[in-house]
């Protein structure tokens, strides 16, 4: 079936007669009835039976139909990226991943200047392991993603957006007053107490386990082991140890109930935006990624 034919087609099915098909579609009866005739003859086989006036779809129309719905679904698409791309730059879709780390304080207020700047995109955010990030990426599934990982594959680039740290975050009365005072803390000063332990296959995890590999240090007491860093900080809120987390996520850190300490030696958190690597960024790629860069430093 030609383009044409599926047009006709489709009106037909929409408005059961040829004479409103003809309106719905703007050109006349006759030309409806001989683009449908010459659609059946190409095919083999009648799309519809005729009786006083009105065209009755046949088995195999009825088929054909939902295919047919699928096809004009995905051209309203085109039509409108087409009329967003004639727009201009400020309209479109962005969609965005992020580690959960990020999407507490770091991406809210990214996506606030962003908006401001650019009102008319609609955004959509998911918040997904660093993994998926990179998988969906490829996929080309998402426009940019936002983890600490570093890129893994060829076909992903990576941009350090800023290199944050790791941080102590303890429960009020934990940890003696003179390191609070003080506002850093050693990792050989947290031996002897509860810690929330990172999965050491997370990226932070990792760098953790091997500043504590470095300082001879072995942390006994890990009462609970977490996924998610705001999963750790909910853990200290609730005094259950102390949690090392990235500096984004000490931002969410509720001063009445912990107190949020400089970690020794430093363990740097880079922040970095992965993008598809066949891809060239986008308006809005650019955008939300220079806002994702000045919101991390104004969290800093």
């Amino acid at each position: 079936m030609r383009l044409r034919h599926i047009e006709v087609f489709n009106a037909i099915m929409l408005t059961g007669s040829v004479s409103a098909a003809a309106r719905l579609i703007n050109i006349t009866q006759p030309a409806v009835s001989r683009t449908l005739q010459h659609a059946e003859l190409q095919l083999g086989f009648p799309l519809f039976q005729r009786a006083k006036g009105r065209l009755t779809p046949t088995t195999e129309a009825l088929t054909l139909y939902p295919h047919i719905e699928r096809l004009f679904a995905q051209l309203d698409e085109v039509q409108r990226l087409a009329a967003n791309l004639r727009a201009g730059s400020d309209t479109g879709e962005l969609r965005i991943l992020s580690v959960l780390a990020l999407s507490y304080e770091v991406l809210p207020r990214a996506l606030k200047a962003f908006r401001e700047k650019h009102p008319g995109y609609a955004i959509t955010v998911e918040s997904l392991h660093s993994p998926q990030i990179m998988s969906a990426l490829l996929l080309q599934e998402a426009d940019v993603g936002f983890v600490f990982s570093p890129a893994v594959h060829p076909s992903l680039t990576q941009e350090t957006l800023a290199d944050t740290r790791m941080v102590c975050i303890a429960p009020k009365g934990m940890l003696p007053r003179a390191l609070v005072r003080n506002g850093s803390v050693a990792l050989h000063d947290l031996v002897d107490r509860p810690v929330i332990g990172l999965d050491s296959r997370d990226p932070v995890g990792t760098s953790l386990s091997q500043a504590c590999r470095q300082a001879g240090v072995g942390f006994q007491q890990a009462v609970v082991t977490v996924q998610t860093y705001h999963a750790a900080l909910s853990m200290a809120h609730h005094g259950l140890g102390v949690a090392l987390v990235d500096g984004c996520t000490a931002r969410s850190a509720d001063a009445a109930k912990v107190d949020v300490l400089a970690l020794e030696p430093h363990i740097p958190v880079p922040v970095r935006a992965l993008r598809f690597a066949g891809k060239p960024d986008s308006v809005a790629v650019r955008g939300i990624t220079r806002c994702m860069r000045e919101a991390i430093e104004q969290a800093a």
